[in-house]
Parts: structure tokens; sequence; C-alpha cells
């Protein structure tokens, strides 16, 4: 696949997440099998698949409002706590709305 061909989403998950999705397309889509393939309880993987679905979501948020992506990537990667996350958004919002 060419690069510009590829979609702004793929680009914008590490290598993890997209071998997560490589094993994912081959265990056809079986998170019980993918808990077997990791080691790893079915609630952990379903955990991992729901991070990578709101990465996926995010990055069409990306393009009208990178700071809130910026920060929703932050608190899905657990580098910022969601509470501290909804406050920037929030205060992010309020300043938006006066400018």
């Amino acid at each position: 696949m060419a690069l510009q061909v590829i979609p702004e989403w793929i680009v914008n998950l590490d290598d993890e997440d997209v071998s997560f999705i490589k094993r994912f397309l081959l265990a056809s889509g079986s998170l019980k099998e993918m808990a077997r393939q990791y080691e790893v309880t079915y609630p952990t993987v379903r955990l991992r698949l729901d991070k990578l679905i709101q990465k996926i979501k995010i990055s069409d948020d990306t393009e009208s409002e990178p700071y809130i992506a910026l920060i929703k990537r932050l608190a899905i990667n657990d580098k910022l706590d969601f509470d501290t996350a909804k406050i920037l958004i929030s205060e992010y919002k309020k300043v938006q709305r006066k400018v």
C-alpha cells in the first residue's frame, strides 16, 4: 500500500496497536482466541480493543479539534487521568467560545 493511501487513523497508531489489529484479523475477530494468544483474560482483551476503538475515533476528531484530540489521546494512553482531561477540554471550549 502506498504511503499516500494509508488512512490517517492507521498512521496515528503505534506498532503495538497495528500488531494487535493484525492478530485480531488473523483470529477472525475472536476475542476468546486473542485472550488465549496473549495469555490474558477475555475482559483484558476487550479493554484493549475498546481503547483501540477510542484511539481510532479520536483520530477523526484531530482535524477539527487537534488540542482536544491530544488531550483525549493522553487520557486513553493513561498519561492523564480522565477527570483532568475533562477539565482541560471544558476550559478549552470556554476559551474557544470567547474568541
